[in-house]
């Protein structure tokens, strides 16, 4: 396994499940004043400085695969029509040209377009980051069936990347908020309540989306063969990641019927400080499956699942 091309996949569906998460958390999370918050935009600062990065890994994807897909050694023996014939003969180049005009865009917008109309802003950004996000489908295993097929695997893999991505910006945002509470004072913590209950439904249809998706995207895969592909290493890994989606399953019930009615009832006390400290442990610990589930999926991306 190249496990240099498995690093920056890794770091690319981080990067772009946040630039995608993060704004689309900010629109349905805070109403039309609290948009234009400090809060909104250091959302928006963060997610501008993710999509440089982005583009720069990128960047040097295109240059980890055009060294795969040519056959050479080194990345000083690849043939300079190699880029070439990977960006403007191959799906896979066109998604990335795609990725790279989105971005630049997305950058554009959260530095000075529309500004003055943050909800505009949010929604402007939350599309190009889910098209930046979406181009990531043409570089696993959705594209590899043909015709109605190939089209239902591949639309199942660009929705699965989106709920995603929802979840991961939330989780992210979250830690943040939970960073910026103590400082603030009483109505801070009001809004990061409110935000963790409203967070309610936009997870539950998240999860019921990857559950759908990640089913249709297996059964494409090995069809009803499920013997067979848990002997193989992409199978092993496959259970595994669902293992800790499961775990995630588990923190985010506890997060939603514990630990925030917890710091509901801490508001009134006006202590709210071991709820915020619940609140973060079990984050961290929901974040920490995530990451590795974006780890086993860059893996995954690149093994015969047969």
């Amino acid at each position: 396994m190249d496990w240099a091309n498995v690093i920056v996949r890794f770091a690319l569906y981080l990067d772009l499940m946040l630039i995608f998460g993060v704004p689309l958390f900010a629109l349905y999370s805070l109403n039309s004043l609290e948009r234009g918050s400090a809060t909104a935009k250091q959302f928006v600062a963060k997610s501008k400085v993710l999509a440089v990065i982005a583009i720069l890994l990128s960047i040097v994807g295109l240059i980890n695969s055009t060294r795969m897909m040519s056959g050479a050694e080194s990345y000083f023996d690849i043939a300079p029509n190699a880029f070439f014939m990977v960006l403007f003969e191959m799906s896979f180049g066109t998604a990335l040209l795609i990725r790279l005009a989105a971005l630049a865009l997305f950058v554009t917008i959260a530095t000075s377009i529309l500004t003055k109309r943050p909800s505009s802003q949010l929604v402007l950004m939350s599309a190009l980051g889910a098209i930046a996000l979406a181009t990531l489908a043409w570089g696993g295993h959705g594209v590899m069936n043909e015709d109605v097929k190939g089209f239902v695997h591949l639309g199942a893999d660009i929705v699965h990347l989106i709920a995603a991505g929802a979840w991961i910006g939330a989780l992210a945002s979250f830690m943040l908020l939970l960073r910026w509470a103590p400082k603030g004072g009483r109505a801070e913590v009001q809004q990061l309540g409110r935000m963790l209950n409203g967070f309610a439904i936009m997870g539950s249809v998240v999860v019921a989306t990857l559950l759908v998706t990640g089913t249709i995207n297996y059964l494409m895969i090995a069809g009803l063969n499920f013997g067979r592909v848990f002997t193989t290493t992409y199978g092993i890994l496959l259970a595994i990641k669902l293992v800790f989606f499961l775990a995630m399953l588990a923190l985010a019930a506890a997060n939603r019927y514990r630990l925030t009615p917890m710091l509901e009832a801490s508001i009134a006390s006006d202590n709210h400080g071991p709820a915020i400290a619940a609140l973060k442990s079990s984050l961290v610990l929901e974040s920490g499956c995530a990451l590795l589930i974006l780890a086993l999926i860059a893996c995954l991306g690149m093994l015969n699942p047969l």
